[in-house]
């Protein structure tokens, strides 16, 4: 807003920018479907750090781990919009310099992959995001090619998953 861009602009960057929840929620599609009424909070609510933890839970009981993602969706929103309210008015009270604090999200996403990586014996998925995503680096160039990379690789990730139900 404060750049002058028109609020047409303003929502389809945050749109966009906001899709890559809409494929971490397909990773739990099966048990947010399940979870009746609050369904709808657990995809609309789905984060990175949501994400994280909610693959890293290794609870047996089916309803303990509903409640538990529930409730880690539900605090892991609380805590975003406080810090976000927080760290605007501070912002505002405390100039500081951020530069050089850019690397908290690559450190997070690599921290997620390795994490995954090291759960799962099926890497296929893994492998194919990192090839489908350098060459729609190339393709597309640094600053869009994340929307294709993952519309491809989730297409892909679909395609072989109905290959082999019909195997």
């Amino acid at each position: 807003m404060s750049s002058g861009a028109s609020m047409v602009t303003i929502a389809l960057t945050a749109l966009l920018m906001s899709s890559r929840q809409t494929f971490y929620s397909i990773t739990f599609l099966k048990d947010f479907k399940s979870m009746g009424k609050r369904m709808p909070y657990m995809v609309l609510t789905m984060s990175d750090e949501t994400y994280a933890v909610n693959c890293s839970l290794d609870i047996d009981d089916d309803k303990e781990r509903k409640d538990t993602m529930f409730w880690v969706a539900m605090f892991s929103r609380i805590y975003w919009m406080a810090g976000s309210v927080i760290g605007g008015v501070l912002g505002q009270l405390i100039p500081f310099e951020l530069e050089g604090i850019d690397f908290c999200m690559t450190a997070l996403f690599v921290t997620i992959f390795i994490d995954q990586w090291e759960k799962t014996d099926r890497h296929t998925p893994a492998l194919l995001g990192i090839a489908v995503g350098i060459i729609c680096l190339v393709i597309f160039g640094q600053g869009s090619f994340m929307l294709p990379a993952l519309l491809i690789a989730s297409a892909i990730l679909i395609m072989m998953q109905r290959k082999e139900q019909t195997e």
